[in-house]
């Protein structure tokens, strides 16, 4: 069975789609991956022996360098939806399978070519408020009319439409009849589909009823990862007591930098050592004396701190005291799984979800990005490294799935979509 798995985002819109790949190939299945091509995907792709098709641009330098202008939106669009239809339609089979998720043209290019190419399409959300209920609000697009005031959840998304029409509807449309497929009247229900899947945690990020869309929840699409810490940090590690993990993935962190260094340095200051993952924003540790990978052997780096690039999550998370992260799902559901209590500081989109559900949970805090101080975040510091905190995080570790790659692959492979 030949199955397409198509994204376009950053690493924690690519790494699910791994995980489900490799459980997908241990059930006989023939897996594609269409992403961006850049470098980090395509060598993770390349160890896994999971072939990747490249859809666009390279991510990292959209999300870090300038800003694009909002008149370039629809053009975006647009290149977007068709780059996404010729990739995947390159590789899907009749009879086959398409899962999409990532940015909304990146899965409606992904729709249309599994319709062409007759294969089955699965859209799979991997938070749920991507997807439309009472419980949550949808996301609001920047330059879209503010909704009415005191209108419920249920409003909301009756005006997500609406807003999904206005922005991706015209170029959506345009695209699906270039290539012989009828224009739709909804296009944000067409692309989700009424019974998409959620591969989130019941736990971390439950689908709650009652709702009207009939949502698969299969759990996270974790990727189990063997690698070994690098050799500087593993002695780093045993050189002392846990340390603080500071690191914010794929963002690049603009205008909020005062909280990754009050961070680090508020860490320090209760007698923590630290650990700074680089990350796109390019983070040095340098408000501590870091300027460079490397542990206390550099002279520029203080003996307790070490800055990494590139690491095992899942093997690091199980050593540290806590983790300082912006809230992607990806990161809140490894240290989660770890046990690791959080401090999570959000940025965009679905961070803010992230972030609510760890204080909820009461795995962790929150601070806003909003003129942080070093009172601010030392307060939020000591609640997450509060034994309380800990004992709470390690209570709800120990009921976390790790089987959802293989509940959807198998749900793939059996034609349960």
């Amino acid at each position: 069975m030949r199955v397409v798995l198509s994204t376009y985002g950053s690493r924690g819109d690519v790494e699910p789609l791994l995980g489900l790949a490799v459980r997908l190939r241990e059930l006989g299945a023939d897996v594609r991956l269409c992403a961006p091509p850049d470098e980090e995907f395509a060598a993770r792709s390349a160890a896994l022996g999971v072939p990747l098709v490249p859809v666009g641009d390279a991510v990292r330098p959209l999300v870090t360098g300038a800003a694009s202008a909002p008149t370039d939106f629809p053009t975006r669009v647009a290149r977007l939806t068709a780059a996404s239809y010729e990739a995947v339609l390159g590789q899907a089979a009749a009879g086959g399978a398409v899962v999409a998720t990532g940015l909304f043209p990146s899965a409606a290019g992904a729709r249309a070519a599994a319709e062409k190419a007759g294969a089955g399409y699965v859209y799979a959300g991997l938070q749920p408020t991507v997807l439309p209920s009472p419980h949550h609000p949808p996301f609001r697009y920047p330059g879209r009319p503010a909704p009415p005031e005191g209108a419920d959840n249920a409003k909301l998304w009756e005006l997500d439409v609406e807003s999904m029409n206005a922005l991706f509807g015209g170029a959506v449309d345009a695209h699906r009849v270039s290539v012989g497929l009828p224009a739709v009247e909804n296009v944000r229900d067409h692309v989700l589909t009424g019974r998409p899947w959620l591969a989130t945690d019941p736990v971390l990020g439950p689908w709650r009823l009652p709702a009207e869309l009939d949502v698969v929840q299969t759990g996270a699409w974790l990727l189990p990862d063997p690698r070994p810490l690098p050799a500087g940090l593993t002695a780093f590690l045993d050189a002392g007591e846990p340390p603080v993990y500071v690191g914010f993935g794929s963002m690049p962190m603009r205008g909020s930098e005062d909280v990754a260094r009050l961070a680090v340095e508020q860490a320090r200051a209760a007698g923590r050592r630290v650990v700074v993952g680089r990350g796109w924003a390019e983070l040095s540790g340098g408000e501590g004396g870091a300027t460079g990978a490397g542990s206390g052997a550099d002279a520029a780096v203080p003996d307790d701190c070490f800055v990494v690039g590139e690491v095992n999550h899942q093997a690091l998370f199980a050593r540290v005291a806590a983790v300082v992260h912006h809230g992607g799902a990806g990161t809140t559901t490894a240290a989660a799984l770890a046990g690791a209590p959080q401090l999570v500081v959000p940025q965009i989109v679905d961070q803010p979800y992230w972030a609510a559900r760890v204080a909820e949970l009461g795995i962790g805090a929150v601070h806003d990005t909003a003129v942080p101080t070093a009172g601010s975040v030392a307060a939020a510091l000591r609640t997450v490294l509060a034994p309380r905190t800990r004992e709470r995080a390690a209570a709800v570790a120990a009921g976390i799935r790790t089987d959802g790659a293989e509940v959807a692959a198998r749900l793939l492979i059996d034609g349960g979509f």
